[in-house]
């Protein structure tokens, strides 16, 4: 079963049609999902499902899977073609993420749901503290309107233009925090733009911090 987790479609296909790990990563990633959302509904009885769905989303994306499967060392251990070897395959983030997952569904055939919590809880405890703490539970704008009012820099304010024709505008966003000027930001509508220039303006305050 973990030989069948570790099996990436790539070595499946270089092998003749061996099975592959896609299905038991199908059934991880439900799994993994529920684990999560069931700790931070208990963990943030104070969040609404409009903060918790971000959150979550935060500690299950792509790249918060590979930072825990690379803390695992997974990457040395999936089965991959030679093509996704002399590629960096076993450094990708969407393989280590899908073999994370993957594990996790072998782990819960082989173990039930109890013993899977536990393991996933081990694993993501950490990931859950510092999402709750970057903000993640709050969209761009509310995190960054948070943060400058807690380091009384006062309220952040958006420059914004846009570009293009009508029926295909394009707008960017600058934010501007303290009279500090952030990276721009480009979206295809207004809000778009803005969340994401808030979230860089974000990130960039809170890496000083």
């Amino acid at each position: 079963m973990l030989e069948l987790a570790l099996t990436h479609r790539s070595f499946a296909y270089e092998s003749g049609g061996l099975p592959t790990n896609e299905r038991m990563e199908f059934l991880g990633d439900s799994v993994l999902g529920l684990v999560v959302t069931e700790e931070l509904y208990k963990k943030f009885p104070e969040l609404d499902e409009s903060r918790l769905s971000p959150l979550r989303s935060g500690v299950v994306n792509m790249r918060a899977l590979a930072a825990i499967a690379r803390e695992l060392n997974l990457g040395a251990f999936v089965r991959i073609g030679k093509g996704e070897e002399s590629t960096g395959g076993r450094e990708k983030n969407s393989i280590l993420a899908d073999s994370l997952e993957a594990l996790v569904g072998a782990i819960y055939l082989d173990h039930g749901f109890t013993k899977t919590a536990s393991v996933i809880m081990n694993w993501f405890a950490s990931t859950i503290e510092s999402a709750n703490a970057q903000g993640l539970g709050l969209d761009g704008k509310t995190a960054l309107q948070e943060l400058a009012a807690a380091r009384g820099m006062g309220a952040p304010e958006y420059e914004v233009t846009d570009s293009g024709p009508d029926h295909d505008k394009s707008f960017t966003a600058i934010a501007n925090v303290g009279g500090e000027r952030f990276a721009p930001a480009v979206g295809k509508s207004k809000r778009e733009a803005e969340q994401v220039a808030a979230r860089i303006a974000f990130d960039e305050l809170s890496a000083r911090a």
